[in-house]
């Protein structure tokens, strides 16, 4: 019955008895309420709101020092990128990174890594030993140093990072990066461990300044004369409402009661406390600590300490407050409500809710807006509704028209604090950077494209021909020109076959005019070539000497407008020069294109002129050794000569002792014709009789002692070698001459440069006494051994450019899909990447067609066969797929390149594969 009767009153009736008896209610409730648990609740209550206060400030502090952490994380992720990149390349990458770091991020002072020398260097046996890299701040400006550290012990706290491998929070300390007492600062690090397979090899590191958190600390008043500090890991003031703290030890001040409640501990592992105790100023107050805990790092904490007597102070005060306002607010609300409820309130409400119901309806319009005298609350409700209004009406015309597609329209904001225009002015903002940024990626797309098919075609050119150096040079120049879209461009080479006159010569040119192609040959240093060569750097022009070059057509001459000229650099030295010269200016990343190329060119270059040259050294080898085997034949006949010669005069003693005379005359002149012969063989040759005695010796035996052939005959070993163990070398002789021949190559130090001697001792019967002598022929054999080894070395160094050189393939090969398919659209092979992504092995698809996992059309089949056709024909063609893999749906830009033989028939199709979506 009483809700009936209250459903038939009036608005202003409801309102008056709402106001009545709510506030009735409300104030005795109140009262009741607060004389019985005002102190109780009021001190619970603002426990809750320190500690609320608390954690509030805990979780500000603890995103600066996570973002803090993200980036130090972030650059310790982005270090295993090294381990694609030679050393001299990682490190000047990381160096920009770190001096980008500092440069976005002007809160930090530096920006640090650290490497393991036995990592960086295999060489490197020690377990401690560091190479490290700093960027910092001094002074407005960015400066950087490296460094070799640790190199006699790793320091406490970088052996307890290294023995943990994690990540830390440092104690803070006092640093100057000037060296200058006078301006240190505290500071502190957060350090983040590089792991490699599980092995250590290193930290990043950034340093923070801690001055940044006093203002915060200072403005932490949840209660009059309360206040707040920020403690580290080991009890030291990070922020202090008095600055001179900073820095300094807590427990100097709270010690006792950190000992009675255990804070020192709870703090270092990390877990809340909340105690009441009398603080440093002698006053009873709460203490609330909050761990800070940031990754897997040492925590630190917040403390707050507010007066007890402030909270109950408080608690009072509202008490009373309570009361007096509600029974004042109670009197003048009837009072209000009584008199200007019917007037101020129900009739602008009625209005007001009808429009209300139209916008609830979704119906907006500027026949919605009403006019009102009122300069009260209710008129400036009426004025806010019919400003809503036109804000609405404004912003429905403003989306129609950006879902028309016009993203240059303007939207007037009703205030600042207009968050629905804000967000479909953020909503047009996206739509127009959403625009800008695709079109920048189809750019970059289309960059990267062009890079990676121009690599894997000129990594087929460099495969052929590499035994012909003018004919690869012609293939690479004439496709390098084409491929830029430039105009002429030339090859030079290092040519340093004579000393004297070390020069660069050009190789191969294409479309050069006939002045400039007549200049084959540059010096070091000479002109721009000379110049790029000297300097090791690539030059670009975009405005030519006069006179250098011009380009020649049907229609004329003409300057070109911009010049290109890249070394070809393999290990710092400088196998040629790449010149190219353009009517078109040349865009940034077709210059780093043939900077990477030249790579490559010069890899393979080297590869064809250590083939080519050690071809030519195993030429002139065989050729010597065929000398020589001819010169030992001749000695050997020149030896059986003597040999029937020594025969002859004994028979021709015993047939007639009266042409004795006559005899030993003719011995005498074939003795010297012996000696002469002997001495004109490149040999040392001696003859021993039995007894070890030198009975025969050329000239070129007796000046390895210093000494003529005539001190040397009649001497022996012991004679010539004073001092020495010559009794094996005459135990050696004995058996040679009783068993046989023997040869062997002996290496000759005592000199400046080493020699080898190959020796052959063989046994021979001396005529006059019918007795076994010992006949010893010594070549030098020093100049064929020194081919052999630069023919090894030579080897060594092609085998390792062309493992760098598979290397750069097998990279470009792991970030792109390569299929190759026969001329009929047979798979011949895949490379792994892209046999990972469908799922199968090699086994698996070799030998299936390109269109098996396809349903055409008959239009679509038409369209198949036209494009292989187009294949076959020598056309390179691109094209965007859709296909679904394990339920994912990949879309891909595909470029097929026919590869042609010598004939220039197409033999192969090599397609190169880009995923550019996946959803």
């Amino acid at each position: 019955m009483k809700i009936n009767v209250f459903e038939k009153l009036s608005l202003q009736q409801k309102i008056l008895s709402m106001v009545i008896g709510a506030s009735t209610i409300v104030l005795i409730f109140a009262v009741g309420n607060i004389s019985l648990k005002s102190r109780k609740e009021s001190i619970s209550s603002a426990i809750k709101h320190i500690n609320v206060v608390a954690d509030y400030h805990v979780s500000e502090i603890k995103g600066i020092l996570e973002k803090d952490l993200f980036i130090a994380r972030t650059l310790s992720n982005s270090i295993q990128a090294h381990k694609l990149l030679p050393e001299d390349k990682w490190k000047e990458l990381f160096s920009k990174l770190y001096e980008e770091t500092l440069i976005k991020n002007p809160e930090l002072l530096s920006v640090w890594d650290s490497w393991e020398l036995n990592y960086i260097d295999p060489t490197y046996k020690k377990d401690y030993g560091r190479y490290e890299c700093f960027y910092w701040r001094e002074k407005g400006q960015i400066k950087h140093n490296t460094d070799i550290g640790s190199v006699n012990g790793d320091p406490v706290d970088y052996a307890r990072i290294k023995r943990e491998k994690t990540e830390s929070l440092e104690d803070p300390y006092f640093y100057s990066y000037t060296n200058d007492n006078r301006n240190q600062f505290l500071m502190t690090s957060i350090i983040v461990s590089n792991l490699v397979e599980g092995r250590f090899i290193g930290v990043i590191g950034i340093d923070i300044e801690l001055s940044r958190y006093y203002d915060d600390i200072r403005l932490i008043k949840p209660y009059e004369n309360s206040y707040a500090f920020l403690l580290s890991n080991n009890i030291k003031y990070v922020a202090h409402p008095n600055k001179e703290k900073i820095g300094q030890n807590a427990l100097d001040d709270y010690e006792s009661i950190f000992s009675k409640y255990d804070v020192t501990d709870k703090i270092s592992s990390g877990e809340p406390a909340f105690f009441t105790a009398t603080d440093i100023n002698g006053v009873t107050s709460f203490f609330s600590v909050k761990p800070i805990i940031i990754g897997k790092s040492k925590p630190w904490s917040l403390v707050m300490v507010v007066p007890k007597a402030e909270v109950v102070r408080v608690s009072v005060f509202n008490f009373w407050e309570s009361i007096i306002i509600g029974l004042v607010g109670i009197i003048i609300l009837l009072f209000i409500t009584y008199t200007f409820s019917k007037k101020f309130i129900v009739s602008p409400i009625s209005r007001i809710v009808d429009t209300l119901q139209r916008i609830s309806l979704g119906h907006v319009d500027l026949g919605m807006i009403y006019s009102d005298d009122q300069k009260d609350e209710m008129g400036r409700m009426f004025n806010y509704l019919n400003i809503n209004v036109k804000g609405l009406s404004q912003k429905t015309d403003f989306a129609e028209r950006i879902g028309a597609g016009d993203l240059d329209i303007n939207l007037d904001l009703l205030s600042e604090e207009d968050t629905l225009g804000k967000s479909l002015i953020n909503m047009r903002e996206s739509l127009k950077n959403a625009k800008i940024e695709e079109e920048k990626r189809k750019i970059e797309d289309e960059k990267r494209r062009w890079t990676n098919e121009g690599l894997a075609k000129f990594s087929d050119i460099l495969r052929q021909n590499n035994d012909k150096l003018e004919s690869l040079a012609a293939d690479i120049i004439k496709n390098l020109v084409h491929y830029l879209d430039a105009n002429q461009g030339g090859v030079f080479i290092y040519n340093d076959d004579i000393p004297s006159e070390v020069h660069f010569e050009l190789l191969s040119a294409f479309a050069f005019n006939r002045h400039k192609y007549l200049k084959k040959q540059i010096l070091l240093g000479e002109g721009l070539v000379g110049t790029c060569a000297l300097e090791k750097q690539t030059i670009y022009l975009t405005e030519i000497p006069e006179n250098y070059i011009q380009i020649t057509s049907g229609l004329g001459e003409a300057r070109p407008r911009c010049l290109l000229i890249v070394p070809l650099l393999i290990d710092e030295k400088v196998l040629g020069v790449l010149e190219i010269a353009s009517f078109s200016e040349i865009e940034e990343f077709k210059i780093e294109f043939v900077e990477k190329l030249a790579q490559s060119i010069a890899s393979t270059l080297t590869s064809a002129r250590t083939n080519i040259k050690t071809a030519l050294l195993l030429s002139r080898t065989q050729q010597q050794a065929e000398e020589m085997s001819a010169q030992e034949e001749e000695m050997r006949q020149n030896m059986e000569e003597l040999q029937s010669t020594q025969e002859e005069m004994e028979r021709l003693k015993q047939d007639d002792a009266l042409r004795m005379q006559e005899t030993l005359k003719r011995n005498e002149e074939s003795r010297k014709l012996l000696i002469e012969l002997l001495n004109s063989i490149p040999a040392k040759i001696s003859l021993k009789d039995e007894n070890g005695v030198f009975i025969i010796a050329n000239s070129h035996f007796a000046s390895g002692y210093s000494k003529s052939v005539e001190e040397i005959i009649g001497t022996t070993d012991y004679d010539n070698h004073r001092g020495e163990d010559v009794d094996s070398w005459r135990k050696q002789e004995l058996e040679i001459m009783n068993k046989g021949s023997h040869t062997c190559v002996l290496e000759d130090t005592s000199g400046l440069k080493k020699k080898y001697l190959r020796t052959t001792k063989m046994p021979f019967i001396i005529p006059t006494t019918g007795k076994t002598g010992l006949l010893s022929i010594q070549f030098d054999i020093s100049d064929i051994k020194h081919l052999e080894e630069e023919m090894i070395e030579a080897n060594k160094v092609a085998s390792k450019q062309f493992l760098d050189m598979q290397n750069y393939i097998d990279a470009i090969s792991s970030s792109i899909y390569v299929v190759e398919y026969d001329v009929n659209g047979n798979i011949t092979h895949a490379n792994k990447h892209y046999l990972d992504l469908i799922g199968l092995s090699f086994s698996e698809i070799l030998g299936t067609r390109y269109s098996d996992r396809m349903d055409f059309t008959e239009e679509q089949k038409v369209e198949n066969n036209k494009f292989w056709s187009d294949l076959r024909s020598s056309q390179t063609l691109k094209t965007t797929i859709r296909f679904t893999v394990n339920g994912k749906l990949y879309t891909s830009e595909e470029t097929y390149i026919p590869l042609v033989d010598e004939n220039g028939d197409v033999y192969k199709v090599i397609k190169i594969a880009n995923i550019v979506n996946k959803e």
